[in-house]
């Protein structure tokens, strides 16, 4: 009688640590000019005697970029008028002006480091088809 003999294989898996990767961030400053423009509105007032009579009060009014503000008093005399004492003609003035401020920006970038098992720190600008790192 002949002995029969079979073999038979197990296979299992368990995780092995091959590495460990450290992220920071980094985070630089950049001074740059910040350019916007501003603007400032100035008001001119003239006063425009006029002494004339009149019915009723005028309306406030613009004539182009002059806004009219009558002025009125009451004169007593044997009867009483209306006088239309001065208008007030008000021009805007808009100016605009460019102005440089300097500010300070802030900029984050993360530096991904892999550590192998050894436990010395490999730069993560290893070459993705060889995975070696760049000569030091």
């Amino acid at each position: 009688m002949v002995p029969v003999v079979e073999e038979s294989a197990i296979i299992g898996k368990r995780q092995v640590v091959t590495g460990h990767v450290r992220v920071r961030t980094v985070t630089d400053t950049v001074e740059e000019l910040a350019h916007a423009s501003v603007q400032r509105e100035d008001i001119e007032v003239t006063r425009v005697p006029i002494d004339r009579v009149v019915e009723t009060a005028p309306e406030i009014r613009t004539e182009g970029d002059v806004t009219i503000v009558p002025v009125l008093e009451e004169v007593l005399v044997v009867e009483k008028r209306l006088v239309l004492k001065e208008e007030l003609h008000i021009r805007r003035r808009v100016e605009t002006e460019t102005v440089e401020v300097p500010v300070t920006l802030r900029k984050q970038r993360a530096v991904v480091e892999r550590e192998p098992p050894d436990g010395a720190a490999v730069d993560d600008k290893a070459d993705p088809e060889t995975d070696n790192p760049p000569p030091r």
